[in-house]
This record gives structure tokens, sequence and C-alpha cells, in this order.
């Protein structure tokens, strides 16, 4: 029986053999858009398994003919994609403070939301200030849209936008359960409030 270090060195004779990302007949990969791919031992050293490639023949795969020929992504481009023209400002970690090749533009950091961003942007993702700082910026984000839209004329259905009708059509009793216990809540503080006076 062939133990791990065997397989790794026999693939590492494949090494030299092809190019970049090339597939040879025994299912080895080389590097793949500039990171190494994992070794993968070739068909003779999987054979021993039983009902392994079972189908590796066209006619004995199920998708065939709905299988789409020639498969995609056999020929694929050396180097790595071109990278997303950045036309807002995109916050990064301060552990990757490199850009990925794609990121969401849709919520770009602006206002009071924006400047809390901003500041957890700077702390490290192991310390929980940053976690909690945008928190605390997606709630001030969601004020923030409300005002815009009374801004701008339109008066925001907030009920709606929760979810109500759909929840008391579907989990009615969910729906109670959260009612009570917002009533609970606002008559707790309302009681301790008046017990301070």
């Amino acid at each position: 029986m062939q133990t791990r270090n065997d397989i790794v060195s026999a693939n590492d004779q494949h090494d030299g053999d092809h190019a970049p990302g090339e597939h040879d007949n025994d299912g080895h990969v080389g590097h793949v858009h500039g990171a190494i791919a994992p070794r993968r031992p070739t068909r003779a050293q999987l054979a021993h398994i039983q009902g392994w490639g079972a189908d590796l023949d066209r006619k004995d795969r199920p998708g065939v003919p709905m299988e789409r020929t020639p498969p995609r992504f056999i020929n694929i481009p050396d180097g790595d994609p071109a990278p997303q023209e950045e036309r807002v400002k995109v916050l990064v970690s301060t552990e990757r403070p490199g850009r990925t090749p794609l990121f969401g533009t849709v919520q770009p950091p602006s206002g009071l939301s924006g400047m809390i961003r901003r500041q957890a942007f700077k702390l490290t993702e192991n310390d929980v200030r940053h976690w909690v700082l945008l928190l605390l910026a997606d709630r001030v984000n969601m004020v923030e849209g409300i005002g815009e839209d009374l801004a701008s004329g339109k008066i925001p259905n907030v009920l709606a936008e929760m979810g109500i009708k759909a929840e008391f059509q579907h989990n009615k009793a969910g729906l109670a359960k959260k009612v009570a216990l917002g009533v609970a809540v606002v008559g707790t503080a309302v009681y301790l409030m008046k017990r301070r006076r």
C-alpha cells in the first residue's frame, strides 16, 4: 500500500512537464492563477479504490447528454483577472490591506455611519470594538436612511419594511411573542422611570 509521501513524491516527478494551470492525462494540476493547486494522485494510484473512476467514460455519466461539451474552464487563461475599478471608497481590513479583485460598491461609507465605519476599520478584526462599531454603524445608517426618505418627501412604511404583514400571515405565534416581549420591555422601562421619580 502506498503512503501519502509516496503519492507526493510521485506527483513531484510531474512538476516540470506542464505549464501553470495545465492538466495532464492523470488529473495532475500545476499552478493555478498564481497559487499552488493541491497535489492530486494519478489514476493509477487511485485504481485500487472500489468504484473509483466509474464515470470516466462519458456514456456512464448520469449528466450525459445534458452535460456541456466542451466542458467549461478547460482552457483557463493565464494570470489573474483584471481587478475591479474602485469608483467609491472601499474600506479594507488592517490585516489584509489590499482590496480583493471584486468588491461591493452599493453601500459606500457616508455621513455619520461612514465615519464610524472608518474608525472601525482602523482597528484589527480580533478587537471586539471593530465589530461593535460596525454594528453601531449599521444602526446609525438605518436611521440616516429614514432621515433621507423624510427629506425627499417619502414617508417610510416601517411596519411593512420590518415584514410585519408577512409575519402575520405565516407566523402569528412568533409575532404575538415579539409583541408581548416588546410590550413587556416598554412597560418595564416606563415603570422603572416612574419609580425613580
